[in-house]
């Protein structure tokens, strides 16, 4: 019979480890020396222990283990199908189609795709309609789509509604009745939220009063009820703060499970995971590969239940092939040669990860309430409060970036090949557009703009 090596030893409490890590630092004081504070409010610890959990703390898990998605844009039906055919070839486990026009036929685009491959469907358009040919296709060919219908985050990215407040409504509950193969007809993009340079604390808040606002107007229509027995998809943004990221997803669920319970709705959620953009860059983009791969670890280890990776030139380049298998086969490896899905909820007893979780979400929780007493999301995205907030997140953060506390290799440190300029097929830096819109959009910040406007000297850009 084997006994524990750890027998031989005594106990260590955490009193004795911080006694001892005092004595260590020689006079400096331990609270300014060993603990970070970041963006979120949240002071880092130099160590943890099983006393920094809460024992009650029970964070949802995901269903099942996560799939792939490839994104394709389907300007036309044949042709966003053969992609879609030869993603699957690939390895691609669902798929994403951003359709940009009701001439893409839905009877052509869903030809011939697997019943085993959910499909995602989003539009640049809002159409009811449009939204019920789907269903019946699917329905015809017994695939399962998620229709992923978000008016609040098209008025936040563009400033405007699809065409105005009453007219979205009313095709939003049309589009809420509609049943068959469609495993959810609304959905909550946060990505907007994380790309213009929010906080993790107000991401996760935000997003909570995104979802309050669908949630609160479907509660009082009762023929819109099928969409209150479907699971909320949320689309969430990842940046590198690897075990902040793990810990925001994780988060996310908790707070979820605590606003469904409030309607009485499913309290699952299915989470998207993808790549952020804040930290995306044109010179040195290769370095972009391994940006997203972490990222795309983030997401799995903090249980999403899809990941759609991004594409390394996203930012100046037009859709193509290398690229795009590059990052469908960054997630394959993840997959099946770094074993990423054989240890089930690996995170779950961690202790860093588990005290950030609980802060995360109880601070999301102060702020959720807040919107909430103040009006609500979309009156704080009336009133430009919500905007002002994340612009002045974005700034605060921009400015550890400015003063290389913040490290974006390649670009502010380590510039190792003298900022290798691209091939640049489409402009990487958003175009002001003067134009009346109902609110201010939430634009895209990149912390690496600043630098890459002064560095590529592109007449035509």
């Amino acid at each position: 019979m084997t006994t524990s090596l750890f027998n031989d030893f005594d106990g260590v409490s955490p009193k004795q480890w911080k006694q001892k890590i005092q004595f260590e630092l020689n006079g400096q004081e331990y609270n300014e020396s060993l603990l970070y504070a970041t963006l979120e409010g949240i002071n880092i610890k130099p160590f943890y222990s099983k006393s920094d959990i809460d024992p009650k703390l029970d964070i949802p898990s995901p269903e099942g283990s996560w799939k792939n998605s490839v994104k394709i844009i389907a300007n036309e039906a044949k042709t966003a199908n053969a992609k879609a055919q030869e993603a699957i070839h690939q390895g691609a486990e669902s798929i994403h189609f951003y359709i940009t026009t009701t001439t893409v036929t839905p009877k052509v685009l869903l030809q011939e795709i697997s019943k085993q491959t959910p499909i995602y469907i989003s539009t640049s358009f809002l159409s009811a309609t449009y939204i019920e040919s789907v269903s019946t296709v699917a329905t015809q060919f017994g695939i399962l789509c998620y229709v992923l219908t978000d008016t609040i985050e098209t008025l936040e990215s563009s400033g405007s509604w699809h065409t105005h407040t009453k007219e979205d409504a009313t095709q939003l509950e049309a589009i809420a009745t509609i049943t068959g193969n469609i495993q959810s007809n609304c959905a909550v993009n946060m990505s907007t939220y994380q790309n213009g340079g929010a906080t993790m604390v107000q991401q996760l808040a935000y997003g909570l009063a995104h979802a309050n606002e669908y949630l609160n107007y479907f509660n009082t229509k009762k023929k819109t009820s099928p969409f209150l027995n479907t699971p909320m998809v949320f689309t969430v943004a990842l940046g590198s703060n690897y075990f902040f990221e793990i810990a925001k997803l994780r988060a996310l669920r908790l707070l979820w499970r605590s606003l469904s319970a409030e309607y009485g709705v499913k309290e699952e959620c299915h989470i998207i995971a993808t790549p952020s953009l804040r930290n995306k860059t044109i010179l040195e983009a290769n370095m972009n590969m391994i940006r997203t791969t972490t990222e795309c670890m983030s997401a799995i280890l903090g249980g999403a239940d899809t990941i759609c990776n991004q594409r390394y030139d996203i930012l100046f380049n037009d859709d193509n092939d290398f690229a795009s298998n590059r990052a469908l086969h960054q997630l394959l490896i993840l997959k099946h040669e770094s074993d990423c899905t054989i240890a089930q909820h690996p995170t779950t007893g961690a202790y860093y990860i588990e005290n950030i979780t609980k802060q995360l979400a109880e601070k999301a929780l102060a702020l959720f309430k807040n919107i909430e007493k103040s009006g609500g999301l979309l009156h704080q995205l009336t009133t430009g409060t919500l905007q002002k907030k994340i612009k002045e997140s974005a700034e605060k953060e921009q400015q550890l970036f400015n003063n290389n506390t913040i490290t974006l290799t390649g670009i502010d440190t380590h510039n190792l090949l003298n900022n290798t300029i691209p091939n640049i097929k489409k402009s990487p830096f958003p175009k002001t557009e003067r134009r009346q819109t109902t609110i201010n959009p939430i634009p895209i910040r990149r912390l690496a703009e600043q630098i890459e406007r002064k560095t590529i000297e592109k007449p035509d850009i």
